[in-house]
């Protein structure tokens, strides 16, 4: 499968295997999938299927051993580990399971780091507006530990979202969250990809969650396994 102009994300025969020697194991296994511009994906698959591993290789955080990864416009595999940092720092926001906050850093300092990091001029105002857009306009000098789990993932979705990224990957958003807490932070997840034109891939084990997005892909032993919920 050759990459594909009009997508923000292509793969062409990714293969990938993690562990040393005899422990090593060939997680993605000859992956091609095109992702379109602005569109909702839901990844699922058993657990073990390799799916977080892929969403590490679409958003740049681990290097397949063969095949092309190309995320907006951009051949990862050309790109030295500073030149890559840059580019997903700009094109990329993350958002993971456990929140990833930096302890020691309120949340508006949180949210304002990959802005700073972007170079731009004005971090703190965004980051403010950025966590008011998710609720949090009273939490800016709050640290992690005096949040709730929620308002953690909050300051995450506000993060990811601050450099007004191309691509916004999420790994089991509600993992760590009840399912009341779980629903609002998938309506902001929502919110940001409809609101900005963002591509928004959702790794999930919910159904009902991976339905929301506009296709699914199954994964099963490390293989593309077809299209939709069943």
């Amino acid at each position: 499968m050759k990459g594909n102009s009009q997508a923000a994300i292509s793969l062409a025969g990714v293969n990938l295997s993690l562990g040393q020697g005899a422990a090593r194991v060939h997680i993605l296994k000859d992956i091609g999938l095109n992702i379109g511009r602005g569109e909702a994906i839901g990844l699922i698959g058993p657990s073990g299927s390799g799916k977080s591993t892929l969403l590490m290789v679409m958003a740049g955080l681990e290097r397949p051993d063969s095949g092309d990864v190309t995320v907006a416009g951009q051949n990862l595999g050309g790109l030295d580990e500073d030149a890559l940092a840059r580019f997903r720092g700009r094109n990329v926001g993350i958002v993971f399971q456990s929140f990833h906050l930096i302890p020691t850093m309120t949340a508006l300092e949180n949210v304002a780091v990959p802005l700073e990091l972007a170079g731009a001029d004005d971090a703190n105002e965004r980051a403010a507006r950025e966590l008011s857009a998710v609720g949090l306009a009273d939490r800016l000098h709050h640290y992690p530990a005096q949040l709730s789990g929620g308002e953690q993932q909050r300051v995450a979705i506000a993060r990811a979202l601050a450099p007004d990224p191309a691509i916004l990957v999420a790994d089991e958003p509600t993992g760590n969250l009840d399912e009341t807490t779980g629903q609002q932070i998938i309506d902001l997840l929502f919110a940001g990809h409809e609101k900005r034109g963002t591509t928004l891939v959702l790794v999930t084990h919910d159904a009902a969650l991976a339905a929301r997005c506009k296709r699914v892909v199954r994964l099963r032993s490390g293989h593309v396994d077809g299209e939709g919920l069943t």
